[in-house]
């Protein structure tokens, strides 16, 4: 199937690594030229090395953190300067810790909130109105299954992830008719350097071993396994595509059946 992504300009954010790095290069695989950050220059050096030998695709990268607004605002401008425009936009950030209700600061919440929340709303600000200018546009966000069933020790993003959900639904809603659509896209527990970190910080609270936090998260899922990188990814790229027009304001797990409810 093609996609209709081949010449398309892809922004991916947090692609250093992990779910992002995984869309980006199956971006990269489907034709798109691809424009990645991430905190880290070397780590995101690295991952555009990567990604031009999976699709011989143009990269662009640039170290920032996506709570500073200014920074989003440039990076977008150099995306647009280097290529001439942007069609897709993809935000993405790491989760917040393994914290219970009571021992949750006021600046953990501050910190999750721009991380999680005001990250989406600062590239949202950047690009649809690029988007609604060209008449065409994909906005997405990888947010987690938590928005349609809360996950146990995950406050923080159980909370504020809805909150982006929330925000996708409305956009969605008002850039419709624009040729633009805005998704989410929820991962389950998918085999990445972020679920290795999650089940240390739970193992430790706990008094279990890594090893059978990530037995008891198997056993939540009917799939029976993990789910892997490219699985997720492989969803995001036809989320982005010009097959998906008529997808907008969805949230789409892909977590092997782990979320229970109709919807």
């Amino acid at each position: 199937m093609d996609l209709g992504l081949r010449g398309r300009v892809a922004i991916v954010a947090a692609a250093s690594k992990g779910l992002g790095r995984a869309a980006a290069e199956e971006l990269a695989r489907e034709g798109a030229d691809v424009a990645i950050c991430a905190r880290t220059a070397a780590d995101l050096q690295e991952a555009a090395e990567r990604i031009r030998g999976v699709g011989g695709r143009e990269v662009f990268w640039q170290a920032l953190d996506v709570s500073d607004s200014a920074a989003i605002a440039g990076f977008v401008v150099a995306v647009e300067a280097r290529f001439g425009r942007v069609d897709i936009c993809i935000t993405n950030t790491g989760g917040p810790p393994s914290k219970l209700f009571k021992v949750i600061t006021e600046q953990d919440w501050r910190t999750w909130i721009d991380q999680l929340l005001m990250s989406t709303v600062y590239f949202a600000q950047e690009v649809l109105p690029r988007m609604q200018k060209n008449q065409w546009g994909r906005f997405l966000t990888i947010t987690s299954y938590s928005v349609k069933q809360p996950v146990e020790g995950l406050l923080l993003s159980n909370s504020l992830r809805a909150g982006v959900a929330g925000l996708v639904k409305t956009l969605s809603n008002e850039y419709a008719a624009d040729g633009i659509t805005v998704n989410n896209v929820c991962p389950g527990y998918t085999r990445t350097d972020r679920l290795d970190d999650l089940a240390g910080m739970m193992a430790e609270r706990s008094g279990a071993t890594p090893e059978e936090i990530f037995a008891g998260w198997q056993k939540l899922i009917p799939a029976g396994r993990l789910g892997r990188p490219e699985e997720f990814a492989a969803v995001v790229a036809f989320l982005v595509s010009e097959r998906a027009s008529y997808v907008n304001g969805v949230s789409l797990t892909v977590d092997g059946g782990t979320t229970r409810g109709l919807f």
